[in-house]
């Protein structure tokens, strides 16, 4: 049995004496169930009642044990609006029930950033009415709860407050797969990923077990609070933008990173489902040169380790003094453009270009690319944001060249180069695409010593 039932079977037992049968809150009129898998249903009963839940021709019992009841249906098809009956010592009658696919939206401040807050926001808004679109806001909370919010339909009155990524990411789903999309919003501004893992995830991996006894954090408390009452609520996998508030110690979200992403697989029950998340964009920030960049690079290296995980680069569309950049639409259509490969297995491209391997020739740096699609390309002029650096290891502004799927890379100050950098800052100015449309992602080709490794 895993950590969330454990926690769910303690807190029924603090309430189950005059229970009568409650769903958790997760299920309410309007949700959205998942496609495809079984599907767990629980909540609140007197002890030794008998539940039965009837949906989408299913029927299904089980009895109550310690206030607590749970049963799964069975893979379920799309569809809807459908009415779900639990019934017990009392019915409770759900209505507007779809089945579709279900998304959890996580993450610090630019995945709560609101849809009235973002880029041509009242026109989004004017046009945001469809109800095969639910969406579904966590409750702030750093302890184990019932979570008391409900689902809503999506049009102009309940997108305004809703996370802008998260919704822009369902829209563009919803639009590629037509089928009911649920959107699970359970983001907090200005917290690091140390507090959305597990405590038992952090102690248990010796590279993280300091944590717990740093000054930086309340450790686990957001995973404890808006994560774990979740759990294991069917889902087809989670978006994640993250990462301002860990920039600091960016050597090791190199394995804080992939430890949460593990914590949330392992305590959900559900397998390795799809994580994919959004790369830091450029952003003029008071920490050193260059933090942000070895901050991004770890997500990188998560997403180049894990085939489940996806990153959407946004290196066009940040702002230098916003830490809190507007265009949120492009960064929810890059998110929905890599879950349609990873989670749904369409044929498409999905990344930018991914430094692959450099070959020194001369004076000069000839790199080779992954995802280059159809084509490298210079937006808007020549390529910049490329250095390089010889011997003595001080990078210097170079001359970047594309010339058919290579860039070379060369500068008159050096003549026997031994590293290339691309987008090496906090906030880089760089255009290098592919003709897809994507951006590059910054990369290093050497592996000096990093400001953050302590």
């Amino acid at each position: 049995m895993n950590k969330a039932v454990c926690a769910i079977l303690l807190i029924m037992l603090a309430v189950s004496a005059t229970a009568t049968v409650t769903p958790w809150g997760l299920f309410t009129d309007n949700a959205v169930l998942q496609q495809g898998i079984s599907v767990p249903i629980w909540g609140l009963a007197n002890d030794g009642e008998k539940l039965t839940v009837k949906f989408q021709g299913q029927e299904v019992s089980t009895t109550a044990h310690n206030g607590h009841w749970m049963l799964r249906l069975k893979p379920l098809k799309a569809g809807g609006p459908f009415t779900m009956t639990i019934s017990g010592e009392n019915t409770i009658e759900l209505k507007n029930i779809l089945v579709g696919e279900v998304w959890v939206c996580s993450g610090q401040s630019n995945m709560a950033w609101q849809v009235k807050n973002t880029e041509n926001a009242q026109a989004a808004i004017d046009s945001s009415k469809d109800p095969m679109i639910r969406l579904y806001t966590m409750p702030h909370g750093a302890k184990f709860t019932n979570p008391t919010a409900a689902w809503q339909e999506c049009n102009p009155d309940t997108i305004p407050t809703f996370s802008a990524v998260g919704y822009f990411f369902g829209k563009h789903l919803r639009e590629a797969l037509k089928v009911p999309v649920g959107l699970i919003n359970s983001s907090v501004g200005g917290t690091p990923a140390d507090a959305w893992t597990s405590r038992t995830a952090l102690v248990s991996n010796p590279e993280l077990r300091d944590i717990v006894d740093k000054p930086w954090t309340r450790v686990s408390y957001l995973y404890n609070g808006m994560i774990a009452p979740l759990q294991p609520y069917a889902i087809k996998g989670a978006i994640w933008y993250q990462g301002e508030s860990n920039a600091g110690r960016a050597y090791q979200y190199r394995t804080l990173f992939p430890a949460m992403i593990k914590c949330w697989r392992d305590e959900w029950g559900q397998g390795d489902f799809p994580f994919l998340f959004v790369q830091l964009a450029p952003f003029v920030t008071n920490l050193a040169e260059p933090a942000w960049a070895e901050l991004r690079e770890a997500q990188l290296l998560t997403a180049q380790h894990d085939p489940k995980t996806a990153m959407a680069v946004i290196m066009d569309i940040g702002e230098e003094k916003n830490i809190h950049p507007v265009k949120k639409d492009p960064v929810g259509a890059r998110l929905a453009l890599a879950a349609r490969a990873i989670a749904y297995g369409q044929k498409l491209v999905y990344s930018g270009p991914i430094y692959k391997s450099v070959k020194i020739a001369g004076d000069k740096a000839i790199l080779s690319f992954d995802w280059v699609g159809s084509g490298l390309m210079a937006k808007d002029g020549d390529l910049k944001g490329f250095t390089i650096a010889g011997e003595d290891r001080k990078s210097v502004p170079a001359t970047a060249q594309i010339q058919g799927d290579k860039v070379i890379v060369f500068s008159k100050d050096v003549t026997k180069p031994v590293a290339v950098r691309y987008g090496w800052a906090n906030c880089p100015d760089v255009n290098l695409f592919n003709k897809n449309g994507l951006p590059a992602t910054p990369f290093r080709t050497d592996d000096f010593p990093m400001i953050t490794k302590q």
